[in-house]
């Protein structure tokens, strides 16, 4: 029989709670830990299903917490992949102006990244954008060395091995189902229930949730607000067929725009010698949906409901139906794609992968891009640390995230 009653439980074996989970493990380990995930195996969804880029922290506003923790992320992410052996290659990246009424924009970009630390990258020229992508078409570009590619899922399972070779222990196929407190009960007053059948009851003094696109539910099983809500969105992806792989080798994104709340189509290539095209991003209807018909009677109707997404839809409303259109007219992504690499056809492509982000949206509709750390009311509250939101890139920024989660909990819980 497991062991059940534990000083911590971290709930959510994607990346950020597999990181959390170790890091804890590794910075106390006198505490006992346990993480739960209601998965047959760890990193199940978001941390399982994206391109796999290692971001270099260009976009975020100076200062700001993502940019900190994504630019101290990639050089601890690239110490690890080292340290452990993980295939990963450094790709980089071009942002590309295709024309003068982006280049401002391009430039401002620049700027950002510059004071965010971002190493060694550099403004480039047309010429040099054909040296490193022969058949990208572009008149000024932001050149990054150090984006990378790796595989996520394969990181966070290195992350669960750390974790349990110091002690940790991991409980899959053990949702979530119910969180009490127990005054009568000592030292580990916090009961969770699950529908695991090894541990289908755990105690402990301290809980952390890093559930990803279920923390609002999560959240509020001990009296949390309903707010932030998440919803699912959908990217969907083609990719280049086989023979034509050779076409791009680097990360070749767009000068984001500030009118519209999504990047953009790019080119991505990944670990498996694949080159993703895309993605778009539509709303799904099932917090796990990633195929476009896969449908939750419930998930839909939570999001349908909330006046955050039908003011975010209005808003854009133009922008999200040409996101739906592209789901269903190949020509129309390729189209896009185009701007970039003018050679490219329709024939070149196929159907890629698709993933689901965890969007958090406020009331008025905005795209919540802040950290977001809750714990609920009454005596749970002092008890538990729900990471409501923990924004892209949190793969690549995780063990930073990690070091600030736990910083936040021993705050908290006075470990």
């Amino acid at each position: 029989m497991s062991k059940s009653v534990f000083d911590v439980v971290v709930v959510g074996a994607g990346i950020v709670g597999a990181a959390t989970a170790r890091q804890l493990a590794i910075s106390r380990p006198a505490l006992s830990i346990a993480l739960i995930d209601k998965e047959a195996h760890v990193a199940g969804h978001q941390s399982g299903h994206n391109s796999g880029v290692i971001h270099a922290g260009i976009y975020y506003v100076p200062g700001s917490l993502k940019a900190k923790l994504c630019v101290q992320g990639i050089d601890l992410a690239y110490d690890y992949l080292n340290q452990k052996g993980i295939p990963h290659k450094k790709v980089g990246k071009l942002i590309v102006a295709t024309d003068e009424t982006k280049v401002k924009n391009l430039e401002v970009l620049f700027d950002r990244a510059t004071k965010n630390g971002c190493r060694d990258i550099e403004l480039v020229d047309a010429k040099r954008i054909k040296e490193l992508e022969p058949l990208c078409r572009g008149i000024k570009a932001i050149w990054s060395p150090h984006t990378g590619i790796v595989d996520w899922g394969l990181v966070t399972k290195h992350y669960v091995n750390d974790f349990e070779a110091s002690g940790g222990q991991l409980f899959l196929k053990h949702g979530l189902r119910k969180i009490s407190h127990l005054a009568d009960s000592g030292t580990h007053p916090v009961l969770i229930e699950t529908d695991g059948s090894k541990a289908p009851k755990i105690s402990c003094k301290h809980l952390i949730t890093c559930t990803g696109v279920y923390s609002d539910r999560i959240a509020q099983l001990t009296g949390c607000d309903v707010l932030p809500k998440m919803v699912p969105i959908r990217g969907e992806y083609l990719k280049l067929k086989p023979h034509k792989s050779g076409m791009v080798k680097t990360n070749i994104y767009p000068v984001p725009d500030p009118r519209f709340p999504f990047l953009g189509v790019h080119f991505t290539p990944n670990m498996k010698g694949e080159i993703l095209l895309g993605p778009n991003a539509v709303l799904a209807f099932s917090r796990e949906g990633y195929k476009f018909f896969d449908f939750s009677p419930k998930d839909f109707i939570d999001a349908v409901s909330y006046s955050g997404i039908r003011k975010l839809m209005f808003k854009y409303f133009a922008f999200g139906f040409g996101q739906v259109y592209r789901s269903f007219v190949t020509r129309a992504q390729v189209k896009e794609l185009q701007e970039f690499v003018p050679s490219l056809t329709v024939a070149d492509v196929e159907a890629g992968p698709a993933g689901v982000r965890a969007q958090a949206i406020g009331a008025n509709g905005d795209l919540i891009d802040d950290f977001i750390f809750d714990g609920g009311e009454g005596a749970l509250g002092s008890r538990v640390l729900h990471v409501r939101n923990a924004p892209s890139p949190g793969a690549t920024s995780s063990l930073a995230i990690a070091k600030m989660i736990v910083d936040q909990a021993a705050d908290k819980f006075k470990l």
